[in-house]
C-alpha cells in the first residue's frame, strides 16, 4: 500500500523543500511555498525501481533515414500559420499565454471554428460553461462551425474523450491551470498539478496525432503561470501580447520546434472579433502627424517580417531633483544607455529633463537595432528639429558612439519604399571608400557613422528649415 507524505514546492520555479520557507531559496520569491502531499509507492508500469535492471532494453536506429514530412492543418487565418510555421503539426502541442482578456479564447475559437472545416475539432473549456462559449461564438459569427463543445475540468475524463480512435484531430484546452489529475491532492493550478496535466496532455497528443492547443495563464511578471518546465515541454510557446488602450494583439512565437521563433502576427480586436492586419507598418503608421520633433519612424524585423513603427520621446524641464524616466514598449535599460551615451560621447545635456519614450501603437520593440531611432527622437525633441515624414532610421549604437551594422538591412529598405519612404539614416556601409550618399533602390542613404553625426544631421536639418521659413 502507497504512503502518503508531504512536500513543500515552490510555485513559481517548482523547487521542492522539506519544510516550509516564507522565501524560495531558488527563485527567492515571497510566500510561494505551498504544501502538497505525494503518495511514495512503486513506479508506474512496473515494481522495480529506475536502475535495478528491470527495464526493457531501449531500440535505437541510426540517425541517416527515412522519416515522413511532418502533415500540417492549416487553418486558413495567415497571421496564426505564419506564427506556427505553416499551420498545426499532427501530435504537437501548443501553450499559449497572454493576459486575462487579452483575447485567448477568442482567437482559440476562431481558429477552431476555421479547423472544422477540415477535421474533427473539440474544445475543452474550465473556465466558462457552454452557454457562455456559445454566446461568444455567436458574437463572433461562427456558430455554424462543427466544434464540440465541453466543460471539464478533470484530465483524465479528458484523456479518455481524446484516446479514442474517433477522436478529434484537434483539441482546444482552456486552460491548464483548472485541469485537475485525481490523483494529486494539491489544488488545480499548483505545480504539480500543471506538470501531471500537461504530461498527460502530451502523451495522448503524441500518441493519436493530435494537434492540442493549450491555453495558460500569466503572471505579473508577464510569463506563463507554474513550473517554467511546461513550457519545456510543449513544442510551441505563443504569447499573445497588446495593450488593451490599443485595439492591436501581436501573437508572438518564442519557441516553436516546427518553424522559426520571434515570428509575429498581427490582429486587431472589434467587436466582432480577431481581424488580420495585412499590413502592420501601413497601420502603425497611419495616424502619423508631420513637423513635430521628437518622432522617429524605426525600420525593424520581428521575425522574418519587416515592420515600420514610430518611436515617440519628449524632452521636458525637470523640477524633481532625480528627473523621471518613463519608457513604454522598449527596455528602460537600454533607455537609459542611449541616454549616458548621447550625453558622454555626443555632448547632448538630459541630466536635468524628464524623458517619455513611447512606441505607438503598442508595439514592443526589443532589438537593437533601434538604438538610432530612440537617438534620432531624443535628439529631435531636445533640439525641436522634426524629422522628415519620409525618412526612417535603424541602427545599434555602441558604448563609445559608434553606430552599428544591423542584419537584414535591405529587407527593412525594401519595406520603408513600399510604403512611400525616399530617405533612410542608416550605419555606415561595410564597404570601404563607401560615399555619405548612396541609393539603395528608391531611397537615399544617409550614413550615420557615429553620434557626432547624427547631431551635425539634425543641426543642418535646422538650419534648413530656419532658410526656408526665412525665405
Amino acid at each position: 500500500m502507497a504512503k502518503s507524505r508531504s512536500r513543500y514546492v515552490c510555485q513559481a520555479c517548482g523547487a521542492v523543500s522539506t519544510r516550509w520557507l516564507g522565501r524560495c531559496d531558488t527563485c527567492n520569491e515571497w510566500n510561494t511555498i505551498v504544501e502538497e502531499n505525494v503518495e511514495s509507492g512503486p513506479p508506474i508500469g512496473g515494481k522495480a525501481r529506475a536502475g535495478s535492471g528491470g527495464g526493457r532494453p531501449v531500440s535505437f536506429v541510426p540517425l541517416q533515414g527515412q522519416s515522413e514530412p511532418a502533415r500540417r492543418q492549416v487553418s486558413g487565418i495567415d497571421e496564426f500559420d505564419r506564427v506556427t510555421g505553416g499551420g498545426l503539426v499532427d501530435g504537437s502541442v501548443l501553450l499559449i499565454g497572454g493576459d486575462p482578456g487579452i483575447g485567448k479564447s477568442t482567437l482559440l475559437l476562431q481558429v477552431a471554428a476555421r479547423l472544422s472545416r477540415q477535421s474533427a475539432v473539440a474544445y475543452v473549456s474550465g473556465e466558462e460553461a457552454i452557454d457562455q462559449v456559445r454566446m461568444r461564438a455567436q458574437r463572433l459569427g461562427v456558430t455554424d462551425a462543427a466544434v464540440e463543445l465541453a466543460a471539464a475540468t478533470s484530465i483524465r475524463d479528458i484523456a479518455a474523450s481524446l484516446d479514442r480512435d474517433d477522436g478529434p484531430r484537434i483539441a482546444v484546452i482552456d486552460s491548464i491551470q483548472t485541469m485537475y489529475v485525481d490523483a494529486l491532492e494539491s489544488a488545480p493550478g499548483t505545480v504539480a498539478q500543471v506538470r501531471a496535466c500537461a504530461q498527460e496532455l502530451i502523451r495522448v497528443a503524441k500518441r493519436r496525432g493530435t494537434a492540442v492547443l493549450i491555453v495558460g495563464h500569466v503572471t505579473k511578471e508577464g510569463t506563463i503561470a507554474g513550473p517554467r518546465v511546461l513550457e519545456h515541454m510543449v513544442d510551441t510557446v505563443l504569447y499573445f501580447e497588446g495593450d488593451r488602450g490599443h485595439q492591436f494583439r501581436i501573437l508572438r512565437a518564442v519557441k516553436n520546434r516546427f518553424g522559426p521563433t520571434d515570428e509575429i502576427g498581427v490582429f486587431e480586436m472589434t467587436d466582432r472579433g480577431l481581424l488580420e492586419v495585412v499590413n502592420p507598418s501601413a497601420l502603425f503608421l497611419a495616424n502619423r502627424q508631420g513637423d513635430v520633433s521628437g518622432a522617429a519612424v524605426f525600420a525593424g524585423i520581428e521575425g522574418s517580417r519587416p515592420m515600420l513603427v514610430e518611436i515617440q520621446a519628449l524632452v521636458a524641464p525637470s523640477a524633481l531633483a532625480t528627473p523621471r524616466r518613463a519608457v513604454v514598449g522598449w527596455d528602460s535599460g537600454r533607455l537609459a544607455m542611449v541616454l549616458a551615451v548621447l550625453e558622454a560621447r555626443g555632448g547632448l545635456s538630459l541630466a536635468g529633463n524628464d524623458v517619455y519614450l513611447n512606441v505607438a501603437g503598442g508595439m514592443r520593440i526589443t532589438e537593437p537595432a533601434a538604438d538610432l531611432a530612440v537617438a534620432a527622437a531624443l535628439v529631435s525633441s531636445q533640439m525641436g528639429t522634426a524629422m522628415a515624414m519620409e525618412t526612417v532610421v535603424f541602427g545599434e549604437i555602441g558604448l563609445s558612439g559608434e553606430v552599428r551594422a544591423v542584419s537584414q538591412a535591405d529587407a527593412r529598405l525594401k519595406e520603408a519604399a513600399k510604403l512611400g519612404f525616399d530617405t533612410a539614416l542608416v550605419p555606415k556601409h561595410r564597404q570601404a571608400g563607401a560615399d555619405r550618399r548612396q541609393r539603395q533602390g528608391e531611397i537615399g542613404l544617409i550614413e550615420i557613422t557615429d553620434l557626432q553625426a547624427l547631431m551635425e544631421y539634425f543641426a543642418s536639418a535646422g538650419g534648413d528649415r530656419q532658410r526656408a521659413i526665412g525665405g
